[in-house]
């Protein structure tokens, strides 16, 4: 009988991005279909909004680096955002 042998990464794959890529591509579908249904909820009713210029090369860097990643550029700022006050000294 064949026997399913579970891969436990090393930490420090996911101290690298490349690293962490490469290793999500080779494992996600099948780990994917072992996971389980997770209750997820999202900010619907963000009460203010912020206004902040840039100029236009800065703005077109943020929208090519949000596209690059399938995100729109006010969530792309807004995660940059969470993840500094999250993350203060990074």
């Amino acid at each position: 009988m064949k026997q399913n042998k579970k891969v436990t990464p090393n930490k420090s794959i996911f101290q690298d991005r490349n690293k962490e890529a490469k290793f999500w591509e080779e494992r996600f579908d099948k780990e994917f279909t072992k996971g389980k249904p997770a209750k997820v909820t999202f900010s619907k009713n963000l009460s203010e909004t912020l206004n902040v210029r840039l100029d236009p090369e800065t703005i077109a860097t943020v929208r090519n680096e949000a596209k690059a990643k399938g995100l729109g550029p006010t969530q792309l700022i807004r995660m940059w955002i969470m993840e500094k006050i999250q993350h203060p000294g990074v």
